[in-house]
């Protein structure tokens, strides 16, 4: 009994394998616009398809990422500034792709802008960070595909959604996971309602990944920022000492990050340019076998094994 069901899952496993080898042809005229690409996984994503021969249409933030990630590349890539939080840069941005793929659409895009404001609990943020964090990693999201959609529909071709692994299991983060739930939810929803276009749809869920995002040094002052702004009931309420090895925790887990993006930007690639790419990456070890697992246990079981060494509140009962 056992035999047969090893040979099926091994089977099975193998034609996985030899279906996801078949590359898509003519990748050379193909078009992928990124956005995100001042740095991180949009910045190597970029240079790594450029390599390939992809003509990649990347979006930056700032004149200063774009001029460096073109002293970096060939010719075929072009840059354009692109604030996805702006309703008027989307536009701008939609029509100067569309001047460049002309009739033959777009085949890729890749959204994968985003934001890590500080790591602190829920209640520490205020309501403006949570709009802020929400209007870059959710809307727009949403807005940018929309704008898109016409050429990528034009082209049957593919998109790509940055998530997280904390949009499959969250535990810390509030608002960054409440965003990365909402990029799940909305790509589940697109892939279903775009199948009979060809348009296929696929998340990349990262693991903790050393990135412009998770610098060390940046995200720590952020975080003692915040806790200097709470209010002194809330503050009273958790207590320096949690506070303190609150800060010590994220400060590990941060070291800890891996450095080699070509786990995360691999599978973006492959989503790009395979004939059967996943639905769903899940890009590190720590996001294959721990967090993955992880989110199938009872809900009970998983909240024990996530927070049985977090510190106490002051005021707990």
């Amino acid at each position: 009994m056992w035999l047969y069901l090893a040979a099926l899952v091994g089977l099975y496993y193998l034609l996985r394998w030899y279906r996801e080898r078949q590359v898509v042809s003519n990748l050379r005229d193909k078009y992928v616009f990124i956005t995100g690409c001042d740095s991180g996984f949009g910045n190597q994503l970029a240079r790594q398809l450029d390599l390939r021969g992809l003509r990649v249409l990347a979006a930056c933030l700032t004149e200063k990422g774009a001029e460096q990630l073109r002293d970096r590349t060939s010719d075929r890539l072009e840059t354009v500034i692109l604030d996805v939080t702006k309703t008027d840069s989307i536009a701008a941005a939609t029509q100067w792709v569309k001047e460049r793929v002309g009739d033959r659409g777009l085949w890729g895009l890749v959204n994968n802008a985003g934001v890590v404001h500080s790591p602190a609990y829920s209640e520490w943020l205020n309501m403006e960070v949570y709009v802020n964090v929400l209007k870059v990693n959710l809307l727009g999201v949403i807005e940018v595909t929309l704008s898109m959609l016409p050429l990528v529909r034009k082209a049957q071709g593919r998109i790509v959604n940055v998530s997280s692994i904390l949009g499959r299991i969250a535990f810390f983060g509030g608002v960054y996971c409440s965003s990365k739930y909402g990029v799940e939810a909305f790509s589940d929803v697109l892939r279903r309602e775009l199948q009979h276009f060809g348009v296929k749809i696929s998340m990349v869920e990262p693991g903790f990944f050393s990135t412009g995002m998770t610098n060390v040094q940046e995200s720590l002052e952020k975080l003692k920022q915040t806790w200097e702004e709470v209010p002194t009931h809330i503050k009273e309420s958790y207590g320096q000492k949690l506070f303190d090895a609150y800060y010590n925790q994220i400060k590990q887990g941060l070291l800890g990050a891996s450095t080699n993006l070509n786990l995360v930007t691999d599978c973006m690639e492959h989503a790009l340019t395979s004939v059967h790419p996943r639905t769903r990456y899940s890009s590190g070890w720590d996001a294959q076998f721990f967090f993955i697992p992880l989110s199938y246990l009872p809900t009970s079981l998983a909240d024990y094994i996530l927070t049985r060494s977090w510190p106490k509140p002051a005021q707990a009962v």
